[in-house]
């Protein structure tokens, strides 16, 4: 297991504190959490962990169906966030999603929906995933894909943003269907592995999806203040511009629209 320092750590949480991502998830990514819930067949009595759950999208649709949820999250701001979305019992746990503070085998469902992929270290992040969820349970992972629009948009950041730490992997190869494989082995049966989309139609013209990025997304946020501290910011601005037009889909004088394609993947723990 790889050791993080507790500097990049503390950068992780300040990057995801950042920006308003609460107010972001509100936006337009609400609809994916009670999608991985429903994929994970989450029911009354089902010992579930929410891993980076972030502001609980999935954690608190679990809740609602009568699921025993923690929420886990690096950052102890979004949990505190969360917590003030709902009158549900959760426990919302700080930790860090390549070292869990939980004993083996200890959720019947293990999920984590467009969070543990930012884990810098895939491996361990997975190998956790494993440890945590008991023998026949159920392991659901909803992630952005390298060929999605997220994707893309990473690898158009990717020229702006400082060095990545050692052994860091981009998030999307989540969305991978072979990267799964390798990270797992045959220690998860998939069941389903699906790439799905989520369309986008909450902006009026396209630049305004990057604009929120700018405004509210921690690692956009951060990838800007280094392109300006390099003076590139307006170099970058235009890059930002440029993608948001490429993969808008909507027509000459319609309100933009975006398909941000992900991938759904549910398995048993073997």
């Amino acid at each position: 297991m790889t050791t993080i320092p507790s500097e990049l750590k503390t950068r992780h949480r300040a990057m995801w504190a950042s920006g308003d991502y609460p107010g972001m998830v509100e936006t337009f990514l609400t609809p994916l959490g009670p999608r991985l819930v429903d994929a994970c067949r989450v029911g009354p009595g089902t010992r579930v962990l929410d891993i980076a759950a972030g502001t609980g999208n999935a954690s608190i649709p679990a809740a609602e169906r009568g699921a025993k949820v923690t929420a886990s999250d690096l950052t102890p701001e979004l949990l505190h966030a969360g917590a003030g979305r709902t009158d549900l019992e959760l426990d919302w746990v700080v930790a860090d999603a390549e070292s869990l503070p939980f004993e083996d085998e200890t959720f019947e469902v293990v999920m984590s929906a467009i969070g543990v992929m930012f884990a810098p270290h895939h491996q361990d992040a997975a190998d956790e995933i494993v440890r945590v969820c008991e023998t026949g349970g159920t392991v659901g992972l909803l992630s952005w894909t390298p060929e999605g629009m997220l994707g893309a948009l990473f690898r158009t950041m990717a020229p702006y943003a400082p060095p990545p730490p050692p052994g860091a992997q981009a998030p999307p190869l989540w969305g991978g269907e072979g990267h799964l494989r390798r990270l797992f082995g045959d220690r998860v049966e998939w069941t389903s592995l699906e790439r799905e989309v989520l369309e986008i139609t909450c902006f009026t013209e396209a630049r305004d999806y990057g604009a929120l990025f700018k405004a509210r997304y921690g690692p956009t946020i951060a990838v800007r203040a280094n392109a300006e501290r390099n003076g590139r910011a307006d170099e970058f601005d235009a890059a930002l511009d440029a993608f948001c037009e490429e993969w808008n889909l909507a027509g000459p004088g319609e309100p933009a629209r975006f398909e941000m394609e992900y991938l759904l993947a549910v398995g048993s723990r073997t």
